[in-house]
């Protein structure tokens, strides 16, 4: 007797479609559960102090990608994407502006003169807003 021959071939089709679905899930669960962080694939940084205006948390994380990305790595051997994190200092009184942190970071990266790959981290600070210009105040 052949496993499952009792069921209706639409039960057997729908019991293996579940089954299916449910090794799915655990298997992509298994992945994000890996990742340290959900991060948006971005090839302007423009998104991200964006996202981060938007957030209610003031946060956004990605990653850049592209040309530049590309290039920048090959240049400096880069061992891990380049990874982009945006965090809000302050918000403004004028909507849709804030005072952002802006920090770049890959690892393994090779400088000249420099003997050990290591990480290397760039941070600057930006007043922005929506329409990607400075406040008209800080305050």
């Amino acid at each position: 007797m052949r496993p499952h021959a009792s069921l209706a071939p639409a039960t057997l089709l729908c019991s293996m479609l579940l089954g299916t679905m449910f090794l799915g899930a655990i298997l992509l669960g298994a992945a994000n559960a890996a990742q340290p962080q959900d991060r948006i694939a971005v090839q302007d940084v423009k998104a991200l102090l964006l996202a981060a205006i938007e957030a209610p948390s003031g946060q956004a994380q990605g990653i850049l990608t592209g040309e530049l990305a590309d290039a920048i790595t090959r240049r400096f051997k880069g061992s891990t994407p380049i990874y982009i994190d945006v965090s809000t200092e302050r918000r403004y009184s004028q909507q849709g502006c804030s005072r952002l942190q802006v920090r770049f970071w890959q690892d393994g990266v090779q400088l000249p003169e420099v003997s050990a790959p290591r990480r290397q981290t760039i941070d600057f600070g930006i007043d922005y807003c929506r329409d990607g210009l400075p406040p008209k105040s800080r305050s």
